[in-house]
């Protein structure tokens, strides 16, 4: 069937306002926020109902049509990017918050809800939804159980895996599954687990419950401010060593807090190595005796600098400057690459200290900003699209990075998945048998391989090529890296 008459055969079916082919109307679906991989779909459907989403998945699957979902367009990993002969699925007409079930804690909404509008639906009863990706005030709760999103409290109260409950989802042949339960826990499997971080490769989520928890007491931010990324790193171990898990626990170094004061005048100390952003939260004694044990441990690891936020507006305005770093490297860089790996936190300053060492090779700018509390990495590599070569230049060191993280025993992917920018890498943190089981599951939930093909999870050919032949036998495919 060619394109055109697909094309009116999802016309035929869904009402007019659904459907978009007019090549215009196509340009704003042809990325998400990696915009350095760009495809123009075949077609975008934007349903309003259930029934619309299930009509276009049958119709997709009876005539083999691939079927990108998309919710936000704010992942960072190339997740959402279409693909030419197929339909760009838009959930963002789901944008409803079903019911705030305040007995059970729990909150059920459609996929297109933002994440940030669930703690304020919440709040009017004292709740509030833990999972704050940076991007919470546009990204949508869909797009965060498909790619198991994070964020700044994660270290504390987890990533969105541990704070659903219940998905109601369409496989792409249209067939309804719920996946998890309103109880606590649920017989057999643990797919709902499984469908969080799957990228759109298992099925179409049409609804989820999330938890919702107290809000806090109360909630102080130590501001400390050192000399070195070295001694910052070693203020991340020795917090948790000391038996303290803070609400947040986050980490910038110079160019970051430079770019980011100019930007949102935080306050932060222009001249350090690095910052870190501690946050305690709990009851008015637990706070104050958690924030004057963490400052202890701050000076002891070299410390030259505290703040500790006197007021709620304090608080806030301490981390506006964390959550505005991203945009905030516009003011240095026309354009910039954000990796996403995570490490065991004992490695942080030897990754950083490798991080800059591969900066200066590739003579590439890198910021780190980052979840220094679980290790989870964003080093942001700066560069300028209109150079020739420098794209490339940047994607192969941001792979090193990722080969790095794996190489100390971590991931190639903390909250951002694996999408289109880190398929080779796959190659490397798993081996040939792993990487069959992840088809194996892929071929059980869409035979005909039509949710976002092509991303997540390589082919061993795909392998092959990348040059990580080694990958059949388990083995890095750098051996350079084995002196980590």
């Amino acid at each position: 069937m060619s394109s055109a008459t697909f094309t009116l055969l999802l016309r035929s079916h869904l009402p007019e306002q659904c459907v978009l082919s007019h090549p215009e109307d196509l340009r704003p679906y042809e990325c998400d926020a990696l915009s350095a991989y760009r495809n123009t779909p075949l077609a975008v459907v934007i349903p309003e109902t259930q029934q619309q989403v299930k009509t276009t998945l049958q119709l997709c699957s009876e005539n083999r049509v691939p079927v990108v979902a998309r919710g936000a367009g704010t992942g960072l990993s190339g997740g959402a990017l279409p693909v030419t002969d197929g339909v760009l699925l838009s959930m963002a007409r789901f944008n409803r918050i079903l019911e705030i079930d305040t007995g059970n804690r729990t909150a059920r909404v459609q996929p297109g809800v933002t994440n940030l509008s669930i703690s304020k639906a919440a709040e009017p009863y004292g709740l509030y939804y833990a999972p704050d990706p940076s991007s919470q005030i546009a990204c949508s709760i869909g797009g965060n159980v498909a790619e198991n999103a994070g964020g700044i409290h994660c270290l504390k109260y987890g990533l969105t895996v541990n704070n659903i409950q219940h998905l109601e989802v369409l496989t792409v042949e249209g067939e309804q599954l719920t996946i998890g339960s309103a109880a606590l826990d649920s017989p057999g499997y643990d797919l709902l687990a499984l469908m969080t971080g799957s990228e759109g490769l298992l099925g179409v989520i049409t609804e989820v419950t999330v938890k919702l928890l107290p809000i806090p007491a109360t909630a102080q931010v130590v501001l400390a401010a050192f000399d070195s990324v070295e001694a910052a790193g070693t203020g991340v171990t020795a917090t948790i060593a000391s038996g303290i898990i803070p609400a947040g626990l986050e980490l910038l170094d110079n160019p970051a807090i430079r770019a980011v004061e100019k930007f949102v005048n935080a306050g932060y100390p222009v001249d350090a190595a690095a910052i870190l952003l501690c946050e305690i939260d709990g009851t008015a004694d637990e706070v104050s005796a958690q924030i004057e044990q963490v400052s202890r441990v701050f000076r002891d690891a070299g410390a030259i600098d505290l703040q500790v936020s006197r007021n709620e507006a304090e608080r806030q305005r301490f981390w506006a400057g964390r959550k505005a770093a991203f945009p905030a490297m516009g003011r240095l860089s026309p354009d910039y690459y954000c990796m996403d790996g995570t490490i065991p936190r004992k490695h942080l300053a030897t990754v950083l200290a490798e991080i800059g060492r591969l900066s200066s090779e590739y003579d590439l700018p890198i910021c780190n900003v980052f979840h220094a509390g679980d290790g989870n990495l964003h080093p942001l590599i700066l560069y300028d699209a209109n150079q020739p070569g420098e794209l490339e230049r940047t994607e192969e060191l941001g792979g090193k990075i990722l080969e790095i993280c794996v190489a100390v025993g971590g991931t190639i992917t903390g909250e951002h998945g694996v999408g289109m920018e880190k398929i080779n890498q796959m190659c490397v943190q798993f081996n040939a048998a792993e990487l069959t089981q992840f088809h194996a599951i892929k071929q059980a939930f869409d035979k005909q391989q039509l949710l976002n093909p092509g991303k997540a999870i390589p082919t061993l050919h795909r392998c092959a090529e990348f040059g990580a032949m080694h990958v059949h036998e388990g083995k890095l495919p750098h051996p350079e890296l084995e002196r980590f």
